[in-house]
């Protein structure tokens, strides 16, 4: 069994199709076959049932998957570990975020890897929390920043805490709120709220501030992950949103009374026990630059 092997497993099983990936792999059909049933016959084990013209993996396929990304993976690792990092480095690195960090972190990050280390592959994919962490458990991204307070707690989550960052309310220049010295939370509660999905935590901060009405399933109207649409709306409606402050620099916070004083805890997640990725230590010191 080879590395190489492995990695034509592994370029099959996602591609799913062995023209597609032969032709990815730069190898012609006959070898990749070849490569495969050498695989399986050391293994044991069939990788992939032949289904006419598709292909698909079996149980025991499945489960060599995850093993094979894992050891391909720690083997790229330990290639790239004795690098110094400088403007020649290459690989990749798949981050996923969720709306807030989506918002502040993309820019930032592909402008500095582009500045600093231009050969490197920049995956970005957004999401909502669990949708991240079962990628990341996967194997589908190399880390993720998500408001803390919106994951779930397990074992095998390594949880570095960042940046906390005010929530408010906001609305835009000309909104009737705007420009007040206080507002009651009744009177906020007249508008349509936007948020992007709140977690338990933030859920039962609303309730003890503002009783049932604050609940989101009460509160909020118009909900989605991505934050850039409801700033959209936000800016040409009487909508008002709820977010960290720093999303909306050009709006008009809303001192509503009770305060809401909650903020978002963002935080750097990775897999416990997987070594980092050569470029999540350059994302998590950008991070605390970016996300205050």
């Amino acid at each position: 069994m080879t590395l190489i092997q492995l990695r034509h497993f592994i370029t099959l099983a996602k591609v799913g199709s062995f023209v597609k990936a032969s032709a990815q792999l730069h190898i012609t059909q006959p070898a990749l076959s070849r490569s495969i049933k050498a695989l399986e016959d050391e293994l044991g084990q069939l990788l992939f049932d032949r289904v006419g013209r598709r292909i698909e993996l079996t149980p025991d396929g499945r489960e060599t998957l995850q093993r094979a990304e894992r050891l391909t993976e720690d083997a790229d690792q330990l290639r790239h570990g004795g690098r110094a990092l400088d403007s020649s480095a290459s690989g990749r690195l798949r981050l996923g975020l969720s709306s807030g960090p989506g918002m502040m972190l993309t820019a930032p990050l592909m402008i500095h890897f582009a500045q600093h280390f231009p050969k490197v592959q920049i995956d970005v994919l957004r999401a909502n929390t669990d949708t991240l962490t079962s990628m990341l458990r996967e194997r589908q991204i190399d880390a993720m920043v998500v408001d803390v307070r919106s994951l779930r707690p397990a074992s095998d989550l390594r949880v570095d805490h960042l940046s906390e960052m005010k929530g408010c309310f906001m609305v835009r220049q000309g909104h009737p709120l705007a420009d007040r010295a206080r507002v009651r939370f009744d009177q906020v509660s007249k508008f349509p709220i936007a948020s992007t999905p709140l977690s338990d935590e933030m859920a039962r901060i609303l309730v003890e501030r503002y009783g049932v009405e604050g609940h989101p399933q009460v509160l909020v109207k118009y909900t989605s992950d991505e934050i850039a649409h409801l700033l959209n709306v936000t800016e040409r409606t009487n909508t008002v949103l709820l977010a960290i402050r720093a999303a909306g620099p050009g709006l008009h916070e809303v001192p509503v009374y009770p305060a809401l004083d909650a903020n978002a805890r963002f935080a750097h997640i990775t897999l416990a026990h997987k070594s980092e990725g050569l470029y999540v230590p350059v994302l998590r010191s950008l991070m605390r630059t970016a996300l205050r």
